[in-house]
């Protein structure tokens, strides 16, 4: 996500650092670099000009702090604009005071509604909502029939409708069905088309006028980059939505949608989904996705994602094993197995700042089949191998690699990741990581 963004702001920023003092030449050549890098990522050019000549204003009217270096201003000042372009603080959901709260999912076809409808019922469900999902795409063959089966994968229930043809009666119906059941949100993926027509905003418009839902959530394809935002200033000035999914972020868009769309629309990116299972929908947050862009990293939202799957006694565990330096083999693989749950590592790895041993962490690609031949040749190892590496000699590592189905090779880098592994986690708990672990409460046996 933003990988190409990322890179060009990074060589921009280098220009800098022999600078001794902001001077306007050094400003004005810094700025036509940004520029460069803001419309190679399809940034609209109405955002492109207004963020430059307040980033220019600032920098110009401002002497450097004592602590920071002219390049580091530049990157405040441009991080601090950027983050105000994107809307400031991150824009949450509006809840109804009566039951059901009724959110109304829009958008083109294709731009990932339907997955969209099912990633925002997962997620309310895991934060102690009760929603209920709803079709009324008739048009579409099999569209209701695929929410159901999302429905039933992530556990959240979806009203059937059977008999009911008409999209405002299947509806109304889910409603008062949620309301009967105690529902306390209904979540209506209406149907969509290739291109924006008059039937499809007068249906839609026709759901709002009746339904009277809290948010009107359009679902635009960051891939598609501007033609995302045109989309979504037309259907907000037709339909007047409340804020924006932006889907596939984790896929080759270059960052110009979620750039724009804030500025264009006037209505906030409230969600972002990065990545293709119903668990990878995150709150979009513009200084986190700000600093990501800048190389800054995003260690907060790294952080939730481990409170969320990672058990805090194990933990614990492992970070006094790793201040004792009794971290094992057998702690190596359940470490990954647990990170493998929070999502693709790729994406964990791209969360991290890129300074120092993390540098060029957003870089990393990692084949998910590689971890299954880690875990397999530690499975190899008996017990005694996995929590004493050092007995482990050639012979040995024959018989594992043997045992695995793996090369002497392979055993031979999974032993170097290992150890790269524990200094790195040695190096984090001393850090952010590590203060945020002791702030956990769950006891060790």
């Amino acid at each position: 996500m933003f990988d190409a963004l990322q890179d060009r702001f990074q060589n921009v920023f280098k220009t800098l650092r022999i600078q001794g003092v902001l001077t306007p030449e050094a400003i004005d050549e810094t700025l036509k670099e940004v520029r460069l890098a803001l419309l190679e990522a399809d940034v609209n050019l109405n955002v492109v000009k207004e963020l430059l000549e307040r980033v220019r204003v600032k920098a110009l009217g401002e002497e450097v702090r004592s602590s920071l270096s002219p390049m580091q201003e530049v990157v405040r000042i441009v991080r601090d604009e950027l983050v105000a372009i994107l809307g400031g603080d991150a824009a949450l959901l509006t809840f109804s005071k009566e039951y059901p709260t009724v959110f109304l999912i829009v958008g083109l076809q294709g731009s990932g509604k339907t997955t969209s409808s099912g990633k925002l019922a997962l997620w309310l469900a895991r934060r102690k909502k009760r929603p209920i999902l709803v079709s009324t795409d008739v048009y579409r063959p099999a569209a209701r029939e695929q929410l159901a089966i999302i429905a039933s994968e992530i556990e959240v229930p979806c009203f059937a409708g059977e008999g009911i043809s008409d999209p405002i009666q299947l509806a109304l119906a889910a409603r008062k069905d949620a309301a009967d059941r105690g529902h306390d949100v209904l979540i209506v993926d209406t149907a969509g088309r290739l291109h924006i027509d008059e039937q499809l905003m007068q249906e839609v418009s026709d759901l709002r006028t009746r339904l009277r839902p809290s948010e009107v959530l359009l679902v635009a394809d960051a891939m598609v980059g501007q033609d995302a935002v045109r989309s979504a200033k037309e259907f907000h000035e037709r339909l007047g939505t409340s804020g924006v999914i932006l889907t596939k972020l984790d896929g080759d868009a270059r960052g110009g949608a979620a750039l724009s769309i804030r500025y264009v629309t006037g209505q906030a990116v409230k969600f972002m989904g990065v990545g293709e299972k119903y668990d990878a929908l995150e709150v979009f947050y513009p200084d986190r996705i700000v600093s990501r862009i800048l190389g800054m990293g995003d260690v907060l939202s790294l952080i939730e994602k481990a409170e969320q799957t990672i058990d805090k006694q194990k933990a614990l565990e492992v970070h006094r094993k790793i201040q004792t330096d009794s971290f094992t083999l057998a702690d190596f693989r359940d470490q990954l197995r647990q990170m493998r749950s929070m999502g693709p590592l790729d994406q964990m790895l791209g969360m991290l700042p890129k300074v120092g041993m993390f540098k060029d962490a957003g870089k990393v690609r990692v084949d998910e089949k590689e971890l299954v031949h880690i875990e397999a040749i530690i499975n190899s190892m008996t017990p005694k191998e996995r929590a004493n590496h050092e007995i482990i000699n050639g012979s040995r590592r024959k018989r594992i690699a043997k045992g695995s189905g793996t090369s002497v090779q392979q055993v031979n880098q999974l032993l170097k990741q290992y150890y790269q592994t524990r200094k790195m986690m040695k190096t984090m708990t001393k850090g952010l990581f590590g203060r945020q672990l002791s702030r956990m409460k769950a006891p060790i046996n």
